[in-house]
C-alpha cells in the first residue's frame, strides 16, 4: 500500500517508526557526528574514535586508570584496553603500576601524547564550532539544556535498572 505521496505505507499502522524513535535519532546523530570527526583525527594523526577517546580524556584529566576512562567515556574495559595498547605502542601514553592495587595501572601521556593531544584539541574545538555555527545562540542553549536533561534521565534510567536487576537476584 502506498500514501498518497508515493511512499510504502505499513497496513498496520507501524506503531514504531525508527526513523521517529528518540533513541535511534540520537544514535544516528551520534555515528554521523563521531564518523565525521574521526576524519579529522584519523586521516591527521592515524588514531581511531576509542584511542581518540583515551587521549582527549587523559590529556583533559591527567593521570588516570583504565577503568576511570572508561567511567568516563562509557567505553567497554576491552575498548580501553586496546586503546590503551595501541597508544602506548606508539608511545603517546605510559602506564605506572598501582602499587595499592597489582591489577589496575595509572596512565598518562606521555610528552608525544601531551604534544598530540595539544595539536589536535583546536582541530576539534574548530569542527565542534563549524557542526554548530547553523544554530543560533538560543538554539545551542536549547539544545545543550535537552542534551544534559537527556543524559541525566539516561543515567537515571540505567541506575535504576541496575537496581531492579540486583533486586531480582536477591
Amino acid at each position: 500500500m502506498a500514501d498518497r505521496n508515493g511512499a510504502a505505507s505499513d497496513a498496520r499502522g507501524a506503531p514504531l517508526k525508527l526513523e521517529q524513535f528518540l533513541p535511534y535519532q540520537l544514535t544516528l546523530m551520534a555515528t554521523l557526528v563521531s564518523q565525521a570527526l574521526s576524519q579529522v583525527y584519523a586521516r591527521r594523526y592515524q588514531i581511531g574514535v576509542p584511542e581518540w577517546r583515551v587521549l582527549v580524556t587523559l590529556g583533559q584529566h591527567g593521570t588516570l586508570t583504565g577503568k576511570t576512562i572508561g567511567g568516563r567515556t562509557q567505553m567497554h574495559k576491552t575498548k580501553v584496553s586496546r586503546a590503551v595498547a595501541v597508544l602506548e605502542k606508539r608511545k603517546l601514553l605510559s602506564r605506572r603500576a598501582n602499587r595499592d592495587d597489582r591489577r589496575e595501572s595509572f596512565l598518562s601521556l606521555t610528552a608525544t601524547g601531551r604534544a598530540m593531544y595539544e595539536e589536535l584539541a583546536p582541530h576539534a574545538l574548530d569542527f565542534a564550532q563549524r557542526l554548530t555555527e547553523i544554530l543560533t545562540p538560543s538554539d545551542r542553549d536549547a539544545f545543550d539544556r535537552v542534551v544534559r536533561l537527556i543524559t541525566e534521565r539516561s543515567a537515571q534510567m540505567v541506575a535504576q535498572s541496575a537496581q531492579d536487576d540486583t533486586a531480582e537476584d536477591a
